[in-house]
């Protein structure tokens, strides 16, 4: 077998790439978007337009995904659903399925649905693609997992859905492998090299010693957060306040806070749309009427019911890409009853974040406390990932292993690439690999 794929199905963003190991060339999928084939990145979301009336009476909603999916929720006066940050669900027992306007879709035909249109689109580039050998990235630890209970049944799920999507001969590896091979690509002499991969619901890590035609890894860590968790905290700490949360209302004679469980829902994109239950509505239109600041529970109300929820969180994604460059950042989010406009200080930013970059760095010294790794001896660190932009999250690596280790580059499709590499290095002989030893490879 000459052709091999790589597929990075990523919480946010997927990619894929194709190496041709006769031609010795790697081809990374370019997808559509308003002007055509523009961007590498393809949105791992998906977006179902209100049902209309079909043959005989029949209702019928139609399902877009990646960036089309984005343009046509923007696009719609009537808006459908847009379902976001699927993979997070992964290891979830509790979400078996979602009803998508009288139709239950379960989670593995969501994540099918997905990859099936991206395969669409990448094989309109490089032809059929269904029958080769695809490395599908994994997390070292999913979103969410608390034990080797909960990674099974997140592979379990994904594998299902990869078969439903026509994927066939498939197997796993770690995302941070990936981009260790994407990095060994450029490498003429063997480092000792830390690679730290950061997606959008997960930070992981692994160390190897590398060069361009041996990959020995020694150690694997990771932590189930990254962007999403991110993008959460300055939802916390600076919109859900503007909305009415730590806010209070008049029950009779007693004085009770807003419900806070709400707030928890608007922290994750990908829970937004739960809100909008008559149930949950009717509830907050009942807070308002009694609330001691009901302008706020208004905004909160009105956001839910128009749907606002990647507005808001395209606001807040680019509040934190400005704070990586710059040291304040204006927040700016103005619809209707919404209106949120204020300046956003890194430093503040970052003790908003301080849990989790703290979870960061335990990471990554448990990874060189179980390899017996000393950081002076490491290398290069690696970093790839939309959050390795993030200035507190370099400053960790650069604290622990020095500036000048530091290197990037191809942050949303290394892991994409380095899979594909990965997987023409195992189909090149039938003796296992260099890392044919990790229990999560397997062949589906």
């Amino acid at each position: 077998m000459t052709r091999s794929i790589g597929l990075d199905f990523g919480t946010t963003n997927s990619s894929l790439a194709l190496y041709d190991d006769a031609a010795a060339s790697l081809r990374i999928a370019r997808f559509r978007s308003t002007g055509g084939f523009t961007t590498e990145a393809y949105r791992s979301v998906l977006y179902f337009e209100p049902p209309a009336k079909g043959p005989r009476g029949k209702k019928q909603s139609s399902a877009y995904a990646g960036p089309l999916a984005i343009e046509q929720y923007l696009e719609a006066e009537t808006k459908g659903r847009l379902i976001q940050s699927i993979k997070s669900f992964a290891t979830s027992r509790v979400f078996s399925a979602t009803n998508v306007f009288g139709r239950m879709y379960s989670f593995e035909e969501l994540v099918a649905l997905i990859v099936k249109r991206l395969l669409e689109e990448a094989e309109e580039q490089f032809g059929p693609l269904r029958d080769l050998p695809v490395t599908v990235g994994r997390p070292v630890r999913f979103a969410g997992a608390s034990a080797e209970a909960d990674e099974n049944f997140a592979l379990d799920r994904i594998r299902k859905a990869l078969a439903l999507a026509g994927l066939g001969d498939v197997r796993f590896e770690y995302e941070p492998v990936g981009a260790a091979y994407h990095y060994a690509s450029r490498l003429d002499h063997s480092e000792l090299v830390l690679i730290g991969d950061f997606g959008g619901g997960t930070s992981d890590f692994s160390l190897l010693q590398i060069n361009a035609k041996d990959k020995r890894i020694l150690g694997n860590e990771g932590v189930g957060l990254a962007g999403d968790s991110f993008d959460a905290s300055i939802i916390r700490h600076l919109v859900s306040p503007r909305l009415g949360e730590g806010t209070q209302y008049r029950s009779m004679d007693k004085i009770l806070p807003v419900p806070t469980w709400v707030y928890a829902k608007l922290e994750r994109w990908h829970h937004l749309s739960f809100l909008k239950a008559s149930d949950t509505l009717q509830m907050l239109s009942s807070v308002r009427t009694m609330a001691l600041e009901p302008e706020r529970i208004a905004a909160l109300i009105f956001l839910i019911e128009n749907d606002l929820g990647y507005q808001l969180h395209k606001a807040v994604q680019e509040t934190k890409i400005s704070l990586s460059s710059e040291l304040n950042s204006p927040f700016k989010f103005v619809d209707g009853d919404v209106d949120i406009v204020v300046k956003v200080k890194r430093k503040l930013f970052e003790q908003w974040i301080a849990t989790h970059l703290r979870a960061i760095t335990d990471s990554v010294n448990r990874l060189l406390a179980s390899t017996g790794v000393d950081a002076k001896d490491v290398d290069r660190v690696f970093l790839t990932g939309g959050s390795s932009f993030v200035p507190a999250v370099r400053a960790i690596f650069a604290a622990k292993f020095g500036e000048a280790k530091l290197s990037a580059g191809d942050e949303f499709t290394s892991v994409a690439s380095g899979l594909a590499l990965r997987g023409a290095d195992t189909n090149r002989t039938e003796a296992p690999g260099p890392l044919a030893f990790l229990h999560q490879s397997e062949n589906l």
